[in-house]
């Protein structure tokens, strides 16, 4: 299969084209997914759905995850980390290349990175006028974990909490999408939205074999980066098997639906993309399919989880 090309100026001349792209829009899906599973828990439980809530807390979501990706490229490019990782699977993992290609200066990236994190604030106010006040801690939780993820002091990920950064980040987004609709705090949306937050996280699990050397040669050091490559793959499977467990115990307690099971049905994705990682851990170069797996497993555990709340 052709390796997609990496961004180059004359690829975008565009600059809108060059500013949109520089977000890594493909990967956006996440947090839209997120913010469904948010919605569908919030709908099982009675609240009915406000269609301009609706929008505006998908625009939130996509702005913040977009202003994360920015700057999770700046601190990147600062720590020299994507510049010297030479096993990357583009579009997966190394970063956007937008500033190591020359398609945009170190000063571009931070400034439009903190210019989305403005929008966010913007929106996230807009949205606490209009729902609920107690949004404002899921949302300055949501932006910390997304900024301190890579930037100095904190580097939370080179200090081996991404893991939880990454589960963290994915979980308020679902209960910042209740909450605007139910306007309060509920557990529901803590229980309904774990598994598919722990699934995400292991997207960034896995795309972290390819990128170890150069984190390790960067002082990033994850727990890939800290553990043999053999411990290391177990991480996957403890991620795939916590999230999968969570879900049988919230519908066999009573907290969720036996229409959510219907989640179940993305666990062989998960199964198949940790063979592939056992398999080629060692030559991350060649872990693109587990990777792409793992983002099927997710999408669709998000899907058909949404669906089964609704159906419930």
């Amino acid at each position: 299969m052709t390796q997609p090309m990496e961004p180059s100026v004359a690829s975008f001349a565009n600059p809108v084209a060059r500013y949109f792209a520089a977000t890594r829009p493909a990967f956006l899906s996440a947090s839209l997914m997120a913010c469904l599973i948010g919605f569908a828990i919030a709908h099982y439980e009675g609240i009915g759905l406000d269609g301009l809530l609706v929008l505006v807390t998908v625009w939130f979501a996509l702005l913040a995850h977009a202003g994360a990706n920015v700057l999770n490229d700046y601190y990147d490019a600062l720590n020299g980390t994507d510049a010297q990782n030479s096993e990357r699977i583009f579009p997966f993992t190394g970063g956007s290349r937008f500033i190591q290609n020359g398609v945009l200066s170190l000063a571009q990236t931070r400034n439009f990175g903190f210019a989305l994190v403005a929008c966010v604030a913007v929106a996230g106010l807009w949205l606490m006028t209009h729902s609920s006040p107690q949004l404002l801690y899921v949302g300055l939780a949501g932006l910390f974990v997304g900024w301190a993820y890579s930037a100095p002091p904190f580097k939370l990920n080179s200090r081996g909490v991404g893991e939880v950064c990454i589960t963290t980040g994915f979980l308020a987004i679902v209960v910042g999408a209740d909450m605007v609709l139910r306007k309060e705090g509920s557990l529901a949306p803590y229980i309904a939205g774990l598994p598919y937050a722990l699934l995400a996280t292991n997207l960034l699990y896995i795309n972290q074999f390819p990128d170890r050397t150069a984190d390790m040669a960067a002082g990033k050091m994850h727990w890939v980066a800290r553990l043999e490559v053999e411990q290391a793959r177990w991480g996957y499977v403890l991620l795939a098997g916590l999230a999968y467990g969570w879900l049988l115990f919230a519908v066999w307690a009573g907290y969720l639906t036996m229409w959510a099971l219907l989640g179940l049905l993305s666990m062989p994705l998960s199964l198949n993309a940790a063979r592939e990682l056992f398999r080629h851990a060692g030559q991350p170069q060649d872990l693109a399919k587990g990777i792409k797996m793992t983002i099927a497993a997710m999408l669709v555990h998000g899907a058909l989880l949404s669906t089964g709340l609704l159906l419930g």
